[in-house]
């Protein structure tokens, strides 16, 4: 069986030149039998359309989708899942990269789609490297989650302590009941 998986993010997307029925319409000429349609952000982990697709794929079965980046949200993403599918027997043909199995020619476009994906992740840290490194050399910077409230907030909030409960002064501060007491004991000592 033949399947076809098309997915758009939004409803405006679903209107582009992108949309789903152009994507239904470019699956079944390349040969789906029964296209998936789904409008759902592929920034999320699971997506219900695609999850209950690829439980229904068996050995034998392929896989059309129009662009990689209709089923996985990276290229490290994509060929993980795409290994996935070609481990079960499944034939994984991305229209605008080819076709994916454990044909020479499949293991050539893997080959290639991994050096990318690899390319990608560098990319990513190398960025991330340089980013760190630029709000290192920024006086005051620290590392991990900024503060919520300032020292002067904090402070307050204790003062607050000794008039009113720690109901009381999270209401009026915002600041949470556990976070009242680790600092009123850091600032007791």
């Amino acid at each position: 069986m033949t399947y076809g998986y098309a997915r758009v993010s939004t409803v405006v997307q679903a209107k582009d030149g992108n949309s789903l029925e152009h994507q239904e319409t470019i699956l079944l000429a390349a040969g789906a039998e029964i296209v998936i349609k789904e409008i759902y952000s592929g920034r999320a982990d699971s997506r219900p359309q695609l999850d209950s697709l690829l439980n229904l794929l068996v050995s034998g079965d392929t896989l059309l989708v129009a662009k990689l980046d209709r089923i996985a949200r990276s290229a490290i993403m994509g060929l993980t899942l795409i290994n996935s599918l070609i481990e079960r027997g499944i034939t994984v043909h991305i229209l605008n990269m080819g076709v994916m199995d454990n044909s020479p020619m499949g293991k050539a476009n893997r080959a290639v789609f991994l050096a990318f994906a690899e390319f990608e992740r560098d990319m990513i840290v190398q960025r991330t490297q340089e980013g760190k490194a630029i709000a290192r050399a920024r006086p005051g910077y620290r590392e991990g989650r900024p503060k919520k409230f300032t020292t002067e907030q904090i402070e307050h909030a204790i003062e607050l302590l000794k008039t009113h409960s720690y109901t009381q002064v999270n209401k009026m501060t915002g600041i949470s009941k556990s976070s009242l007491q680790r600092n009123k004991r850091k600032y007791m000592i």
